[in-house]
């Protein structure tokens, strides 16, 4: 565990909960934040406390501070983490960059380039303040609630590839993020970490090609038997085209290659060896999935996968297994992803070469 800091973590959802008390309880002072007012009232009449559930078994943390004041939360931390669906990060970006100030890093783990839009925001309203924007490969927690206040974390990241914007300022960005997460690992730029997002590779493949089980069974466990050697095949193909966009863009590896995550015997993975066995033991994924809601399908598709079929595009990267599953998905859900998803057009992006998006991501925006 590295020094305290003070950390504001925000999001209601299972990533931020594990945060504000995994950190809380490693002894930095967090701030926790969610706009559900209810839910915020909920958690001070259980007096501020957090079940956390691990290998250690159930622990109660106390979260020094909770609020729905996004100001109150922000003011004065060093780090603000903020692991939540990618769905969400426009609106959040709205509600925190007006309080952000001079000095803060902002973490989004994972972010589908959504470190891109808070940075934006600050650009667009003209906030001339030195702030850090950092993105990760996936959250730093496998973690599902059971209950109101109770998380359980199947296990925590090991090797967490992180990118940084402005990248000229990634050595003090990244000190200030390793404090809280020594897992941290430099993985260049921005949209480096956005091709590093391992959730719009592992789970296309399981929504799209368990679709039939998912609407026919009450409950359904995708990570188990919704994990065939067959979608297993479709994984790699995709990871494979992923790894070559990451090379045509002249980024080097470490690519973190999904095959370690299912082959213990192979370099070791963003959430350490034998996690996937650990995930299946849990039980906790073994829950009932609406297809055409679930953030596999609106965060990890339209989003994740829709950005890299558009960052592929402009790198003139073939990627027929992704457009496959993109369009898919498009047909599931009734909705033309390519068109209404995340990707370079809709970020007025498409129209920069490669060397002019680089020079704004290792430098900021003029």
């Amino acid at each position: 565990m590295g020094p305290t800091m003070e950390i504001a973590v925000l999001g209601g959802g299972n990533g931020s909960i594990a945060a504000a008390a995994d950190l809380t309880l490693n002894g930095h002072i967090v701030k926790y934040w969610r706009r559900d007012k209810k839910k915020i009232k909920e958690l001070k009449a259980a007096n501020n406390i957090i079940h956390l559930k691990d290998f250690n078994g159930v622990k109660e943390v106390k979260i020094p501070t909770v609020s729905s004041d996004i100001a109150k939360v922000i003011k004065g931390v060093d780090l603000i983490v903020c692991p939540i669906p990618a769905t969400g990060q426009l609106d959040l970006a709205k509600i925190v960059v007006p309080f952000l100030e001079n000095n803060q890093v902002v973490l989004l783990p994972p972010g589908s380039f959504g470190s891109w839009l808070f940075a934006k925001s600050q650009h667009h309203i003209k906030k001339n303040i030195n702030v850090c924007y950092a993105e990760s490969g996936t959250l730093p927690y496998l973690a599902r609630l059971n209950g109101t206040n109770t998380i359980a974390i199947t296990t925590r990241a090991t090797r967490l590839p992180t990118g940084v914007f402005p990248q000229k300022n990634k050595d003090r960005a990244l000190s200030i993020i390793k404090k809280a997460y020594p897992s941290v690992e430099d993985c260049g730029d921005i949209l480096s970490a956005a091709l590093m997002n391992a959730g719009p590779i592992i789970h296309p493949p399981l929504i799209i090609m368990n679709a039939g089980p998912i609407e026919h069974f009450d409950y359904w466990d995708i990570h188990n038997e919704g994990t065939q050697p067959a979608i297993r095949n479709v994984t790699t193909a995709l990871d494979n085209e992923r790894i070559k966009i990451r090379k045509t863009l002249g980024y080097t590896s470490h690519h973190f290659p999904l095959a370690d995550h299912y082959d213990n015997s192979r370099e070791e993975w963003m959430y350490g060896n034998v996690a996937h066995e650990k995930l299946i033991d849990s039980g906790d994924w073994r829950e009932k999935l609406i297809l055409k809601e679930h953030r596999y399908m609106r965060e990890d598709i339209e989003i994740g996968l829709a950005l890299m079929v558009s960052i592929a595009k402009w790198a003139n990267v073939s990627t027929p297994v992704a457009e496959g599953l993109l369009n898919l998905g498009s047909s599931v859900c009734e909705i033309n992803f390519s068109e209404k998803g995340r990707s370079l057009k809709n970020l007025n992006i498409e129209n920069y070469s490669i060397s002019q998006l680089k020079e704004i991501l290792d430098n900021g925006f003029k």
